[in-house]
């Protein structure tokens, strides 16, 4: 897979590139992230890419010039999306997607944003990671890099661990133990111990749907509630409600 990410900040994205797992899977060449400064397209000596608003304002605005002249040059996997908070809501499911694919492309934003012809003419979309708003897309670049590039096949050392864990089936994970198996004064459940990989299995069902009722009751009603047979595992766990 090959990620291509445009940027005013290339030192920032490549090095969180460059780290990791995500790191290693660039050294494996399991996934190519390419990062572009975009200060190399500004006509300028002093490599500008911003400039004041038409019609007065605060704030500077990324120029639709360097944009345009970078992303043009580098002929980027498409989809492009702009990284900004007006955008399609980045989720678990679009992760996946992305990682099915061969690539794609992201646009960092900046300042005040970027002219609206960028938006018109040269990305495919917009991409936003939350409502709320940052100094710059480079944070967002980071976490939709992440949460793709850990999906890619291959990349992450066990690859049963993408299927298990939150938002995987539309639930919160279940909550998960280590040595010892009593710490203070609180013991791994019982369970867990028992040897039992098919009683394991049920119980971890159990908890998921148990923590997700409890924590992000959202997520239970935007899977239409819980079904009469993930009431009935609840209850034979005694974490019915």
């Amino acid at each position: 897979m090959r990620v291509d990410v445009f940027t005013i900040f290339p030192d920032l994205v490549d090095g969180f590139a460059g780290a990791s797992l995500l790191g290693r899977a660039r050294r494996r060449g399991l996934v190519d992230v390419r990062v572009h400064d975009l200060r190399t397209g500004a006509g300028d000596v002093h490599h500008s890419v911003d400039d004041a608003p038409f019609g007065g304002g605060p704030g500077m605005v990324l120029m639709p010039g360097p944009l345009f002249t970078v992303v043009e040059a580098v002929e980027p996997p498409r989809p492009l999306y702009l990284l900004g908070p007006g955008g399609r809501r980045f989720d678990q499911a679009m992760a996946r997607d992305l990682a099915a694919g061969d690539g794609f492309s992201l646009l960092c934003g900046r300042y005040e944003g970027v002219d609206q012809r960028v938006r018109d003419h040269l990305v495919d979309g917009e991409l936003s990671v939350g409502d709320y708003v940052l100094a710059g897309g480079e944070v967002a670049a980071m976490v939709v890099l992440e949460a793709v590039g850990r999906l890619v096949p291959g990349v992450m050392g066990n690859g049963a661990s993408a299927g298990e864990e939150s938002f995987a089936d539309g639930l919160l994970e279940y909550p998960q133990y280590t040595r010892p198996a009593r710490f203070r004064d609180w013991e791994v459940p019982e369970v867990l111990r028992s040897g039992d990989h098919g009683l394991v299995a049920r119980w971890r069902r159990a908890a998921a749907l148990a923590r997700t009722r409890r924590e992000r009751p959202d997520l239970i009603e935007a899977r239409g509630g819980l079904s009469a047979e993930e009431e009935a595992i609840l209850e034979s766990f005694g974490l019915a409600p």
